[in-house]
């Protein structure tokens, strides 16, 4: 696999990386620390905190001692960082599920930060090697190394600028969690129906002691006999008028019904509360 290749078969933080290094104006010294990382000279890599530590077989008989950190964020800082992130879901759950959203940077930069180093001098490096030269190939193929670490695994880079995985996924958890709590609507209170309760009193159920609608009344004469029918017809002497096919006892049992009805009316207005007086 050729050197394009492999770049392009790396991740896009990976290569951010790499090419910082690469901005190196040394080139034969890039090309000597390319093929130390190939050869498998870098025998062990690990982290101190956000140290790198490591050992590269040079060509002495005892390995030399590599170290490599840069500048980490405070605590003050990494709360920014993770609030923000927080507030965006894309890069919450893509940083989450072990993948480095493509934006990421706008997250650091937002609070004044960046997460790549901008030049090789931003990273403080050491080797136990003789050379004075600062990145000298054993320092070289560390950074290579680590190159293909940040493809691996996203979180190293967080590493180095003082926040473990875990620390990152624990605290987006947290603020995610508790933004969730605070947005969900809350549960509405259930309420049983209630049985409104009644108090009847049977003596005086059937009694209504409001007057009715007067336009609402309406009253018919009584369809049934009255006393006058059950009277009959009121015997009176004969007068000269008999020859009339009205009789006196006619005109009187007339004018009574007349009586009789006005009387049953005014008695049921004044039984209903509507008549005067």
């Amino acid at each position: 696999m050729n050197n394009e290749t492999l770049q392009a078969s790396r991740e896009w933080w990976s290569q951010k990386w790499l090419e910082l290094l690469d901005s190196y104006r040394f080139k034969k010294r890039l090309e000597r620390a390319r093929n130390y990382s190939r050869q498998g000279n870098v025998l062990n890599i690990e982290f101190k905190g956000a140290k790198v530590l490591a050992k590269v077989q040079g060509s002495e008989p005892d390995p030399y001692k590599v170290s490599l950190a840069i500048d980490h964020f405070s605590e003050e800082e990494w709360g920014y960082v993770i609030e923000t992130m927080s507030q965006r879901a894309i890069f919450a759950a893509k940083l989450l599920a072990g993948e480095m959203p493509q934006n990421i940077e706008e997250v650091f930069t937002a609070n004044g930060l960046s997460l790549f180093p901008f030049t090789l001098s931003d990273v403080h490096s050491k080797c136990s090697c003789p050379d004075k030269a600062n990145p000298c190939k054993h320092i070289g193929a560390v950074y290579y190394q680590l190159g293909d670490r940040f493809s691996e695994d996203p979180f190293v880079l967080f590493q180095l600028r003082g926040r473990t995985k875990e620390q990152i996924i624990s605290d987006l958890r947290q603020l995610r969690g508790a933004k969730l709590e605070v947005t969900a609507p809350p549960t509405p209170e259930i309420k049983q129906p209630t049985q409104p309760s009644f108090s009847v009193n049977l003596g005086s159920f059937w009694e209504y002691q409001e007057p009715l609608e007067s336009s609402l009344v309406v009253i018919t004469p009584s369809g049934s006999e009255t006393v006058l029918d059950v009277l009959g017809a009121i015997p009176l002497g004969k007068t000269e008028d008999d020859s009339l096919s009205i009789t006196a006892g006619d005109v009187v049992t007339k004018s009574l019904d007349t009586v009789y009805k006005q009387v049953s009316q005014q008695a049921m207005l004044a039984a209903m509360n509507l008549g005067e007086g």
